[in-house]
């Protein structure tokens, strides 16, 4: 995304190129240099007091592709004007679909704010491993549907050289979320007498808990139902469901088909394993996961209802006038299901934490045995 600069960074000096040169060429190079010149700018102004952590420098640097997308966004819908239009044509032209623009307002917004956060935590050395796999979780989603989307969508005869730079946003968060799932957690995974209460309870005296359950097999449904239409399955509820909900999902730019494959493939099986965290005692692995999920699912959510509710999408794929609010009641819910499980996860951990053995409890240690045995004696 950092190609958008050019736009006002590098506007005579792109169209000179262009002229003179291979424009989209000039273009990708041209991008990839900013990229260079804006990290080497960060680097070289912390150079006296270098932070801990080499995660500093990708949210700075993304923090200025932020204010790009935030500009796009802001000139297609009309209300700035004379900064995008030559990139557009020359580089990146399904940055004009409904669903580029409601995805760079989710960056030049969300992420941004997030961005600023990470920077500032990073800076006080406090730990921000929480926000940084919901953030994971939001851009890997974002560019994984917008990359697949475009190659599998309309757009994907008017690939140009820019297309490849997408990449870059997509590998660096992916290494991100690596590092942070493996990164020390800043919670406790061993819990003593109160998670062992806790974990003795069955789910009908834990009602928060069932009423999760209850939700995430009501959005697995929903998943498969929107899964199966995007594949084109020929059954009824399927045909009702395009037809009168969400013709949407049949749009021929490629996101929103591309995006409910995702959540079938990936979150599906995901939405699966939260209904088992909530029932199996434990599972230390349920508060990175449900918040990853929940910024991978909420960001998609805000992009697929915004654009097919955006004017850039043709009348006869947005969401009939009869079933609106019944279909963004469906999907304002949707998106905030993985949400609740993640707060309910993090905000009382006792669940999911593994049970230090106690005193004369089988298991211990034999030395720990021996001395509990000598104690009493």
């Amino acid at each position: 995304f950092s190609f958008k600069i050019l736009l006002f960074l590098f506007s005579p000096l792109s169209n000179l190129a262009y002229i003179t040169l291979n424009g989209p060429y000039v273009i990708l190079g041209v991008g990839m240099a900013v990229l260079v010149l804006v990290f080497l700018f960060y680097f070289l102004i912390t150079r006296g007091n270098p932070p801990k952590d080499v995660l500093f420098f990708v949210f700075a640097v993304f923090c200025f592709t932020c204010v790009i997308d935030l500009i796009s966004a802001l000139q297609q819908d009309g209300v700035v004007s004379g900064f995008m239009e030559f990139y557009e044509k020359t580089g990146e032209p399904y940055l004009g679909s409904a669903y580029a623009i409601m995805m760079c307002y989710w960056d030049g917004i969300v992420h941004f704010v997030m961005y600023l956060m990470m920077i500032s935590r990073i800076t006080d050395r406090k730990s921000y491993r929480t926000m940084g796999l919901f953030w994971a979780g939001s851009l890997c989603a974002n560019m994984s549907v917008f990359i697949v989307g475009i190659v599998a969508g309309k757009y994907g005869l008017e690939i140009r050289p820019a297309f490849w730079i997408n990449f870059v946003f997509l590998l660096l968060p992916v290494w991100a979320t690596i590092t942070l799932f493996i990164r020390a957690k800043d919670r406790p995974l061993i819990g003593g007498y109160n998670a062992h209460h806790v974990q003795t309870m069955n789910l009908i005296w834990r009602p928060q808990d069932l009423m999760l359950v209850l939700l995430l097999l009501a959005a697995m449904a929903f998943t498969l139902l929107r899964g199966l239409v995007a594949l084109g399955s020929p059954l009824e509820a399927c045909s009702v469901y395009l037809e009168q909900y969400e013709p949407y999902l049949s749009d021929p730019v490629g996101f929103p088909k591309v995006m409910m494959l995702h959540i079938l493939f990936y979150g599906l099986p995901l939405l699966g394993s939260f209904v088992y965290g909530l029932l199996k005692p434990g599972c230390t692995w349920m508060p990175d996961w449900t918040m990853f999920f929940s910024g991978a699912l909420i960001q998609c959510q805000w992009a697929h209802i915004g654009a097919s509710l955006h004017s850039r999408t043709l009348a006869p794929f947005r969401i009939p006038g009869d079933s609106l609010c019944c279909v963004l009641m469906a999907n304002v819910l949707y998106a905030l299901v993985p949400i609740l499980v993640a707060l309910r996860v993090n905000s009382n951990p006792y669940f999911f934490l593994k049970i230090a053995p106690f005193p004369g409890q089988t298991g211990l240690p034999n030395s720990e045995e021996k001395d509990t045995k000598y104690k009493d004696k």
